[in-house]
């Protein structure tokens, strides 16, 4: 009955896509807002967009909704909207202050996981961009099994160039290929800086063991494109602007849109052999 309920609520989204990490801080929470900018850029789509990392919900902070709460409908909880078709929900909406501290347990969790999924009133939605805590455990399980109930495109993980984020992605590959979840591809996020001035590159972060794109040569994944950090991408997001709107030259600005462009194809794609096989 739980499954049929769940089917009924995600049978209008046409489009789901996970955005993973088994590190935190290489950039999830920005690349899930800015891939929303991006898709709701076509104002012939609409995207909803739901936050389930619960104990740090940046979000809200991101997409400017800051101190915005959830209402109830007749139909279920109403999203937050920044445009006319760009829906956004989070367990930032439901806390009395930014400040908060979410001190729950698995359960708990599991528990506002499923409440999303049954109870939000997307409407019709093209694409469900759904942003994650790092790691592979509750709430990732949570979401797989009961996701299980709709479709999902597939993951789009996020990396740094270093070892030391390499690690923990390569067991967020290694979690998505256990539970049968489908890898659009990887993202090196700061790869790389370009002084605004003397146009020099800096690494950052070396990728002392060839970056992202060896890593998805060894693990035969594709490599969806390389974002260069910009200082100007931390002061949009902190402002809850779109940097893809405040900075369109940026080279960063042009990786997003490549990458966004062939997310879009990958899930066209896995749509269209899907109705086939149907």
């Amino acid at each position: 009955a739980e499954a049929a309920e769940l089917r009924a609520r995600l049978r209008a989204v046409r489009h789901t896509v996970l955005v993973l990490s088994g590190k935190g801080g290489v950039g999830k929470s920005t690349f899930s807002a800015l891939l929303a900018h991006g898709l709701a850029a076509d104002e012939t789509k609409q995207v909803a967009l739901l936050d389930i990392d619960i104990c740090g919900p940046s979000i809200p902070k991101m997409m400017g909704l800051e101190g915005e709460q959830v209402h109830q409908s007749g139909s279920g909880w109403s999203p937050v909207y920044v445009e006319e078709n760009l829906g956004v929900m989070s367990v930032g909406f439901l806390l009395s202050s930014p400040d908060d501290a979410v001190i729950w347990r698995g359960p708990k969790k599991n528990g506002l996981i499923k409440q999303f999924l049954r109870d939000v009133d997307w409407g019709e939605v093209d694409y469900l961009v759904v942003d994650t805590p790092p790691g592979t455990s509750d709430e990732h399980l949570a979401l797989v099994q009961l996701l299980g109930a709709a479709r999902i495109d597939g993951a789009v993980i996020l990396t740094t160039p270093q070892e030391v984020s390499l690690q923990d992605v390569r067991k967020e590959i290694n979690f998505c290929r256990k539970v049968k979840l489908p890898i659009i591809g990887v993202v090196e996020n700061m790869s790389g800086f370009v002084c605004p001035k003397c146009k020099n590159e800096s690494q950052i972060f070396p990728p002392t063991t060839g970056g992202a794109e060896m890593m998805c040569q060894n693990l035969n994944v594709s490599l969806l494109g390389k974002v260069p950090l910009d200082p100007q991408i931390g002061k949009s997001c902190d402002r809850g602007q779109s940097f893809l709107a405040e900075a369109p030259e940026s080279p960063a600005t042009l990786s997003y849109r490549n990458i966004i462009q062939r997310i879009q194809e990958y899930c066209e794609q896995h749509h269209f052999q899907e109705e086939k096989i149907m």
